[in-house]
């Protein structure tokens, strides 16, 4: 039987901190894993929780049937916590499925087990924006449910900062007054909005971004992506098999395009054309597009060293006559430090920043960095 922590890709550092904690046999009550959206955050808490039980004493039998179950999300074995639509008329003292309607219920069983077949899938669910109170209070029914107190269990709760204060708070008294055997993994790619005194109760485990070739190898075997599209979008992704999939679902050439005609517009101080061509996000507020539009502003900026320099693959391989016409007139440009004011800006999106004031900032910035050479 593997064990299996051996089964995450990359990570090999979470890994090994996960490895030596079981083994010491001091497993602390709470974590938070964190780190960017899309590195592995979940399925490491998965195959943490089924470590558990390689590790115990159980028959080679019965620790096989129990990493089944915890594969297939199966109370009484793992509770996993995510956000939920609100049902009509419900109160926070219903039980989180209880209301809501039954193609509601039909839809969240078959991302369940999109997600038990694919741990980096993202569960989506129409209306589901936070993680509910009542959810979080569910955990006491879990912990009245039948099991082998020999083993530890595991509540893992997904998207950990999409809980409100109330669910927060009633949260702290699960971790101030840990039951036995329940460890409680809280995984965010935002911990800074979670409570000071819920971050102060958890062992902190930091991810870092997955390299470029194992975003392309999970993009192949999870998701089924051509392999060149795979190794194209992973080398952009910034590490986050999330961050690929975005560009694949907006249309890689198409975005690329947009990027180039945003730096096109705003070298060349046509502001109205640049904000043309960011319409369509400040419409939607979609600040998850506009990050990747930064990503891809940041790439073309690091391909025009790469360019200068005969360095380096180059990802905007099919734009070369922008770079020849851009070095022929600013030969000697240094744009580093505008590639460091794009990535701040992106950086302040988790922050809330108002999308429209970042478009402005980003526009303002690429025209002065021309102006101001």
């Amino acid at each position: 039987m593997y064990n299996p922590l051996d089964k995450i890709l990359g990570q090999e550092k979470v890994k090994l901190t996960l490895e030596r904690i079981i083994s010491s046999g001091k497993v602390s009550h709470a974590f938070l894993f964190k780190g960017l959206e899309g590195i592995g955050k979940e399925d490491t808490a998965i195959r943490f929780a089924q470590s558990l039980v390689y590790h115990s004493t159980s028959s080679d039998e019965k620790k096989s049937y129990l990493i089944s179950q915890i594969e297939n999300f199966s109370e009484p074995f793992i509770k996993y916590i995510f956000p939920l639509p609100r049902g009509r008329n419900e109160t926070d003292d219903d039980n989180p499925y209880e209301k809501l309607k039954d193609d509601e219920i039909e839809l969240i069983q078959e991302e369940l087990r999109n997600k038990s077949l694919n741990h980096f899938y993202k569960i989506q669910i129409p209306k589901a924006n936070n993680i509910k109170i009542n959810s979080i209070r569910d955990i006491n029914h879990f912990l009245s449910l039948s099991y082998d107190e020999s083993i530890k269990r595991v509540v893992i709760i997904s998207d950990a900062h999409l809980m409100n204060d109330a669910a927060q708070n009633a949260l702290l008294k699960n971790l101030e007054e840990p039951p036995e055997n329940i460890i409680f993994i809280l995984v965010t790619h935002y911990p800074e909005r979670l409570r000071e005194t819920i971050r102060s109760r958890c062992w902190i485990i930091n991810f870092q971004p997955l390299s470029s070739e194992i975003v392309e190898k999970i993009l192949i075997t999870n998701f089924d992506v051509e392999q060149s599209l795979a190794k194209k979008v992973s080398i952009l992704s910034n590490g986050s098999v999330s961050t690929a999939l975005k560009l694949i679902d907006y249309g890689l050439e198409e975005i690329k395009e947009k990027a180039i005609k945003i730096l096109r517009y705003s070298f060349g101080r046509k502001f109205h054309s640049a904000y043309l061509e960011f319409d369509d996000i400040s419409k939607n507020s979609d600040t998850e597009y506009f990050a990747v539009i930064i990503t891809l502003l940041i790439q073309w900026l690091n391909d025009l060293i790469k360019y200068r320099t005969n360095s380096g693959k180059i990802i905007f391989d099919d734009y070369l006559e922008t770079f020849e016409k851009f070095n022929t007139k600013y030969p000697d440009l240094n744009l580093l430090p505008l590639s460091n004011r794009l990535d701040e800006i992106s950086s302040r999106l988790k922050n809330n920043i108002n999308l429209n004031l970042a478009i402005s900032n980003v526009v303002a910035e690429i025209a002065d960095a021309i102006t101001t050479k």
